[in-house]
């Protein structure tokens, strides 16, 4: 694939530039990972190629998934560039974290005409660090959020654990409990003890053109489903310009990706290796399978129609 890569010292975000083989003048900034080079962010490129687009992947920093005050203006320095070499059009398509920070950044910036927020949650949350840090592998920030928007935080749902026992609390969970990770503990202990408030949450209504949310009941890192049809009932309650789906599915496990964009991750076995994963995959493939294959034709269409518009 030919690439183009980007620093913030030199360009204002870190990203790489995958063009679409076959030409295009349609974008997706890609948010797969903790970098736009790894093996997830190319495979997720090939799936969005094979789909008529180019790809833009960044992440906050190299090989970083933590976020701490990540700064959505460079998002738009991004499309500010893709805009002046060529692209019509600029969409983004985000998962797990980066679903959020997808739904956020396509709030704030109007340039954005195609939003896929895959897991994401509708409030902002605390900032985090991942990595190692007294036996820990994450561990949240205090008086940070994990976006900032012009200079400044925005206003986030605080963790109500604090480090270490915000790790060991995931820990605890997910401890015989089948699942590579669990932390539901963390949002639904957190959103008990602190309320939601209007200012945390994302203003989805101010996204523009077309949304798609996905998220899965039986995720098993946070409610995800739960969130999806919150932002359903937000949008059905509020003026918005954007057209919308809100898909929550039953069974699905927080890998809720088109079917095909993870066979190319994994060509063979995808069904055995996500029962290894997560425990609803274990119990529940073939349901699994198929809302990963409804997600795969809901995209798949979303972009075809994007890019003939």
């Amino acid at each position: 694939m030919k690439k183009k890569f980007f620093e913030i010292e030199k360009d204002g975000f870190y990203g790489t530039y995958y063009e679409d083989p076959n030409g295009s003048d349609c974008t997706m900034i890609g948010l797969f990972g903790d970098d736009p080079n790894d093996y997830m962010a190319k495979c997720g490129a090939k799936w969005l190629h094979s789909r008529g687009v180019n790809v833009m992947c960044m992440s906050p920093g190299k090989k970083n998934y933590s976020h701490v005050n990540f700064p959505l203006e460079r998002i738009q320095t991004a499309i500010d560039w893709l805009k002046s070499h060529g692209s019509r059009k600029v969409g983004i398509m985000g998962m797990s974290t980066a679903g959020m920070d997808s739904i956020a950044a396509a709030s704030l910036l109007p340039d954005l005409t195609l939003t896929f927020g895959i897991t994401a949650s509708d409030f902002v949350w605390q900032g985090f660090e991942q990595g190692k840090k007294d036996g820990c592998g994450e561990w949240p920030i205090p008086n940070a959020s994990t976006l900032s928007w012009q200079g400044k935080p925005l206003p986030y749902m605080p963790f109500i654990y604090e480090h270490p026992v915000y790790w060991q609390k995931i820990e605890g969970e997910t401890k015989g409990s089948g699942d590579i990770e669990r932390s539901t503990c963390l949002f639904i202990d957190s959103e008990k003890a602190h309320p939601l408030t209007e200012e945390q949450m994302i203003k989805v209504e101010n996204i523009k053109g077309k949304l798609i949310l996905v998220g899965a009941d039986d995720d098993s890192f946070w409610e995800a489903g739960k969130y999806v049809r919150r932002m359903d009932k937000r949008l059905q309650e509020r003026p918005h310009e954007c057209e919308y789906e809100a898909l929550a599915y039953e069974h699905g496990t927080h890998f809720v990706l088109p079917e095909s964009m993870l066979r190319l991750a994994l060509p063979f076995g995808l069904k055995f290796v996500m029962r290894f994963i997560f425990k609803a995959a274990k119990d529940f493939p073939d349901e699994c399978e198929q809302t990963r294959k409804d997600i795969d034709r809901k995209l798949s269409a979303a972009l075809r129609q994007w890019v003939k518009d």
